[in-house]
């Protein structure tokens, strides 16, 4: 471990291999850690935090993470490092961790495996320079105005993440070894049905082989595309317009699928289990400019939950025991209440304050029908549109999504706009400040800079147009789902109740229940959800319960 309290001094403790030295060691500075008055400052401060835990040290906060400081100052780099940090704000570049251990590889040393006196000076040179990016840091938050964001939403949040990947959730091993053998034997299956439909064996895993044999064997088509080197195009959005034409093109979709599934999750997730019998998964609190979280190592926000094949895996994850239930909540069409809210569109607020189903609202105002009139497909159009709208999708991309003409397409945003006449206004005035300032924002004060905004390039131009009304809408949902967190996570440290945070995915939070406190801990925590932001809109929190 390494400290240090004031600039170009630092202390160095030397903690040794075996468990029961080293714990004891850790524990005379256990008061130091858990003591709530002192603020702790360090470079990806949860990765500490959780090998801290390791020993019985539950580091409180308040923390000041540099790395999470210079991702609310620049969400758009992906260099957060420290080495990068020192270089460009304190103009001094560190002592690099591979001029002690060496390149990565097998040959790689142990930091065990250096003498104490090299360790010293690289480990009190790790303290030190954090020390000094944070004195860095600090004003530059106060001056742009991210330092409530900061202080409120991102340096709390590590604590709440830190415990949630601590406690990871139960995963069923055996199911995803039952399915990986079905979804081989499916595969199989599949793969001699195309044999069959192609008269001849090739490898259907490789795009250019499946290109031949789709184009110049069965010439599914007489002018198909091409990618740059000159073979056929056959990405999964080009095969499925394919589809009608022949059935090869759906069993080579599902091949894929097939093999996707199993690589991907289905054999890697046991692998992953704890010798708790748990996954934990790694929050990434700096990865997305819009303040959205991401999860990796496995990634946990995208298992599939379209196909019966992805529902499969889901049905893996598990609650604790017999004793406990998963509860997962989520937030009902949170950015289009936002927008609703953003934009002020009377129409679209009073469908949200009457409970209206709002994509059956919209299409009636689109389609100048009832709303008892809507059917099924204008439904779904209004769906689209609402939803595109919001991630400031024009003709071309709504068209392309419905699978109709262009024109259809523009008739339909034009009728939106016409009755959400509000909603056009938000979008203009949100392209129009991002040219003035060159950067836009979310309600709590998050700034993402676009600096391509006023580009020549007009391709370049429109694509910073559209995070321009879309990333205020997405980082307000992520902004408001963090509060809830902070809510939930304070509420049950300081309550009885055993309830656990365990996940979340984007807009939904998912926890492991006592099925005895089930009953108790529903409306507090969908209150607590409910009541994160005051919108023009209410949030509407959805809650479902089950064994996995």
């Amino acid at each position: 471990m390494s400290f240090a309290l004031s600039a170009f001094e630092a202390f160095y403790v030397p903690v040794p291999e075996d468990k029961t030295a080293a714990t004891k060691i850790v524990e005379e500075f256990k008061s130091l850690f858990e003591d709530q008055t002192k603020q702790k400052v360090g470079q990806n401060l949860k990765y500490d935090v959780l090998v801290l835990c390791k020993y019985g040290v539950k580091v409180a906060g308040p923390f000041f993470d540099t790395m999470l400081a210079h991702y609310v100052l620049e969400p758009n780099t992906r260099k957060h490092g420290m080495d990068y940090l020192s270089e460009v704000y304190l103009n001094y570049t560190p002592v690099s961790i591979t001029s002690l251990i060496g390149p990565k590889g097998k040959n790689q040393k142990s930091m065990r495996d250096i003498p104490q006196e090299e360790i010293s000076d690289y480990a009190c040179e790790d303290a030190d320079i954090t020390l000094r990016l944070k004195r860095v840091f600090e004003p530059m938050l106060e001056n742009a105005g991210l330092a409530k964001l900061f202080h409120e939403i991102e340096s709390p949040l590590l604590g709440v993440l830190a415990d949630m990947e601590q406690e990871g959730i139960n995963l069923d091993s055996d199911s995803l070894k039952e399915l990986s053998n079905e979804l081989l034997n499916d595969a199989q299956t599949v793969e001699q049905e195309i044999y069959e439909l192609a008269g001849a064996n090739f490898n259907i895993a490789s795009p250019k082989q499946v290109g031949e044999i789709l184009f110049d064997h069965l010439k599914i088509d007489s002018k198909p595309k091409k990618t740059k080197t000159g073979q056929y195009q056959t990405n999964e959005e080009i095969l499925k317009k394919y589809a009608p034409k022949h059935e090869i093109v759906d069993k080579i979709l599902d091949f894929r699928e097939l093999v996707k599934l199993r690589n991907t999750y289905v054999d890697p997730l046991p692998e992953l289990v704890h010798a708790d019998g748990r996954i934990h998964t790694t929050y990434n609190q700096i990865i997305a400019a819009t303040g959205r979280l991401s999860s990796e190592a496995p990634n946990l926000q995208n298992i599939p939950v379209r196909t019966e094949r992805g529902r499969a895996i889901r049905k893996a994850f598990i609650a604790k025991d017999a004793k406990h239930t998963l509860l997962a909540f989520d937030y009902s069409q949170v950015e289009l209440r936002i927008m609703a809210s953003l934009s002020v569109d009377e129409g679209m607020i009073q469908a949200f304050k009457d409970g209206e189903d709002i994509h059956a609202s919209t299409a009636a105002k689109v389609f100048g029908v009832g709303l008892d009139e809507v059917n099924r497909e204008m439904r779904s159009k209004a769906k689209a549109v609402n939803f595109g709208i919001a991630y400031g999708q024009g003709s071309f991309g709504l068209a392309q999504n419905l699978g109709i003409s262009r024109t259809e397409a523009k008739e339909i945003i034009d009728a939106y706009f016409e009755k959400f006449a509000s909603v056009k206004q938000y979008m203009d005035a949100s392209i129009e400040k991002a040219r003035d300032k060159g950067y836009c924002e979310t309600i709590m004060g998050r700034v993402l800079p676009l600096r391509d905004i006023n580009s020549a390039n007009g391709t370049v131009r429109s694509q910073a147009e559209r995070i321009a009304i879309n990333a205020p809408i997405q980082g307000s949902a992520a902004d408001i789902i963090k509060v809830a967190m902070l809510d939930i996570h304070e509420f049950l440290l300081n309550s009885d109740f055993k309830t656990k945070m365990l996940l979340q995915v984007h807009d939904e939070l998912v926890f492991d229940v006592p099925k005895n406190e089930l009953e108790e801990i529903t409306p507090i925590i969908e209150e607590k959800m409910a009541n994160a932001y005051k919108l023009a809109v209410p949030l509407v929190v959805d809650s479902g319960t089950g064994d996995n």
